[in-house]
């Protein structure tokens, strides 16, 4: 399928920076530029092709989005309707609530700030450390994003061993046929939203620039859930000679978040708005620094180099969460003060390499395609927390009559070559077999204070190594339609949250250890004319030694506690399906109406399958995901209207369930791990196009539902965070 709705681009094949977009690409060759025009607007997914730059995609399963042909929320990077249409997405809608970014999750993996996913931006890292601390805090404002890409588990053997897959947001570039474009767009909605967002971009000789700048700020839909953030980002690509290009970009994040805090089941269900906590706030500064080159060696062959320096930190003050949410936070009448705030920091510093060689060969006079290329990723993080923080409500960092309890550096190296190669059997079908080693560093230095009081001085070094193997397969079953089946292995190394989580209630398994597994693949997709995009599959996720919460109760004490360990083996299973029909372009082509219809759904059982909890529902694993849509559109005018439906999930391994008679200290406890219940959500948004101009506006949660997607033994909360009630937008986009 080619997906390029509203585009006007140029697509430059000896590079092929776009190659991606095609669905079937039997054969590499060198072309001329071309330039692309007046493509028609399309609505849906699509999917990567078998071969984009250096990278190769045959027989994965892959999708891909581009953002201007979809009316959604993109100023306040609206989840469900950017990302809905994948299937089995899970959403942890938990921005605004202390994280500063919205998790996504697959295959019944923990979205929760998008741990088990590998997250891009144009193809490098930028998270804090891939393995360490995988969680994403910086994303790219939407607004400046021209596609999204996601390829599920295979990614494994080019990208990393993470089980979920990759998420690659692809930046817009300036214009290529004028030296400047400026873009203005300026977002207001409900409870104090105000964005605005502000681009330029162009083409002067050899040189392609684009740069943005985005702030927001909002009073939140609960109290005590203010945000503001600044987002920028300026990208340089310079055409140094026919084979020659070079860029350089960074990327910014400044932000500051009140957290309200989380919440017991009674007060979620008594009143879902409420706030338990006045004086919680966090800040992530975020800076990314990138370099690439790519050079054409010859017309069969190109090398490209990306090397991504990370220096961000996070740090936050909030109330001590002993007693769980349902303890008050309330002046002590003794002081007359509140009680002492705790400090936390960490600061990241990373640097990530990767070199890949894409080389086209024939063997038996068949065109084949190999790509090689290796990782070195190097980063350090220093997290200090406990430290003694003021009385007070306000954003103050400082310490107050004391050191930090925790005070730990931990450091990661990591070298990873891979090999993967297309071997073309005819026309029609083709083989992808890959291998990936993988050598890991860890080191830990430093501190831990105890409940005892003593403190205990790490200094520990981990070193291991492990290889990943994987084939694919595709059959181009016509023209526009194919099957593609894989077959990857996967591997998650235990994170630095894992062994000493930052602000987390639960206990930690001392004996921690990696877990390993693998994903398969079997589906078809395709298109039919122009009136049926479809992608259809199931799939198997096998989860060694999966790393989870387990409720237990302290033989000594009594009392109920949480642990996080290694649960068991889980096994996720299931089907992934969409289909998206435009009836109008098969029963009346010449229509001036466009009226299309689409169904991304998933069915996912993910269920332990070893130890005490076999058969139990893996944590935050929902059985059904249902997004459907529909969009009209006539002439300059488009409307969407979204239908999403996510089942019940749990916690906790346990599947611990609601009791009327909890005690105060068991719903605490239920609060962190308990049930997330099922939920659906109404989403509708329109555009309206007139000469330079854009109106776009629309309604999130319609039918003001009230739901949460995350319960937390961590910050934001502990406890449940609601997800947002319903709310309005509209935004003005001028382009000149």
């Amino acid at each position: 399928m080619r997906l390029l709705t509203r585009l006007t681009f140029s697509l430059a094949a000896a590079s092929l920076p776009l190659a991606a977009l095609a669905q079937n690409q039997p054969t590499t060759q060198s072309l001329d530029e071309v330039r692309v025009l007046g493509l028609k607007s399309k609505n849906g997914l699509g999917n990567l092709g078998e071969v984009g730059g250096a990278v190769i995609y045959a027989g994965k399963k892959t999708e891909v989005l581009v953002l201007d042909s979809l009316d959604a929320n993109t100023a306040q990077n609206n989840p469900r309707q950017i990302l809905g249409r994948i299937p089995g997405m899970n959403f942890s809608e938990t921005e605004g609530a202390g994280f500063p970014s919205n998790g996504v999750g697959l295959r019944g993996l923990n979205p929760v700030q998008s741990v088990e996913m590998n997250v891009r931006q144009n193809g490098y890292n930028i998270t804090a450390d891939i393995y360490g601390y995988p969680e994403t805090y910086y994303q790219p404002a939407l607004e400046a994003v021209e596609r999204i890409e996601v390829v599920r588990g295979a990614a494994s053997l080019q990208f990393g061993p993470q089980f979920g897959g990759v998420i690659n947001y692809v930046m817009r570039q300036g214009p290529t046929d004028k030296p400047l474009e400026f873009t203005l767009r300026q977002t207001g909605g409900s409870f104090g939203l105000a964005n605005t967002f502000v681009s330029i971009g162009g083409q002067v000789g050899k040189l392609n620039y684009y740069a943005y700048g985005q702030y927001r700020r909002q009073e939140g839909w609960r109290p005590n859930s203010a945000v503001s953030q600044v987002t920028a980002y300026a990208g340089l690509r310079y055409q140094a000679t026919d084979k020659l290009k070079i860029g350089l970009e960074y990327s910014l994040l400044r932000n500051k978040i009140q957290m309200s805090g989380g919440l017991t089941d009674s007060l979620f269900n008594a009143n879902a708005r409420q706030s338990t906590r006045a004086r919680n706030w966090l800040t992530s500064p975020w800076n990314v620094l990138t370099a690439t080159l790519d050079y054409r060696i010859s017309d069969k062959s190109l090398l490209t180099f990306k090397s991504a320096g990370t220096l961000s930190s996070r740090s936050l003050v909030w109330r001590n969460e002993d007693g769980g949410p349902a303890i008050p936070d309330t002046i002590d009448r003794a002081t007359r003060q509140y009680v002492p705030r705790e400090v936390e920091h960490e600061y990241f510093h990373s640097l990530t390499n990767e070199l890949r060689l894409r080389t086209d060969y024939q063997l038996f006079g068949l065109d084949n395609t190999l790509a090689v290329g290796a990782r070195y990723f190097v980063g350090s993080m220093h997290r200090q927390e406990g430290g003694p923080g003021s009385t007070g409500s306000d954003f103050d960092l400082g310490l107050y009559g004391g050191d930090f309890e925790n005070d730990l550096v931990f450091n990661t190296q990591n070298f990873a070559p891979f090999v993967e190669t297309v071997l073309r059997f005819g026309s029609r079908f083709s083989l992808t077999p890959g291998f990936r080693f993988e050598y890991l560093r860890n080191t830990a230095q430093g501190y831990q204070t105890v409940d005892s009081g003593d403190i205990i001085t790490t200094n520990e070094v981990r070193n291991r190594t492990f290889a990943l193997g994987g084939v694919g397969a595709q059959l181009n079953a016509t023209g526009s339609t194919s099957f593609y089946a894989n077959f990857s292995q996967a591997y998650r190394p235990v994170d630095y949250s894992s062994l000493t989580p930052f602000g987390v209630t639960s206990r930690i398994d001392p004996n921690l250890h990696d877990s390993k597994g693998y994903n398969a693949d079997l589906g078809y997709r395709g298109t039919v004319q122009e009136w049926l995009n479809f992608d259809v599959g199931v799939f198997l996720l096998r989860y060694n030694q999966r790393i989870g919460l387990v409720s237990a109760v302290d033989p000594v004490t009594g009392n109920g506690y949480q642990i996080r360990t290694n649960v068991a083996d889980s096994e996720h299973k299931g089907v992934e399906s969409y289909v998206e029909i435009s009836p109008l372009k098969a029963l009346a082509p010449n229509s001036k109406h466009r009226l299309s219809a689409f169904n991304s759904y998933a069915y996912v059982n993910a269920r332990y399958v070893t130890g005490e909890f076999s058969g139990n529902q893996v944590e935050y694993a929902p059985n059904n995901i249902d997004r459907v849509g529909l969009t009209y559109g006539y002439g300059p005018f488009s409307v969407t209207g979204q239908y999403s439906y996510t089942s019940h999930s749990f916690g906790d391994a346990n599947n611990t369930k609601y009791r009327a008679n909890f005690t105060p200290d068991e719903a605490n406890a239920y609060a962190i791990v308990g049930e997330v219940p099922a939920y659906h959500v109404w989403d509708v948004s329109a555009t309206y196009h007139f000469r330079q101009f854009d109106l776009k506006g629309g309604v999130n949660n319609l039918t003001d539902s009230r739901y949460f997607t995350r319960r937390t033994d961590e910050y934001p909360g502990p406890g449940i965070i609601p997800a947002i009630g319903r709310s309005f937008y509209a935004t003005l986009v001028a382009k000149f």
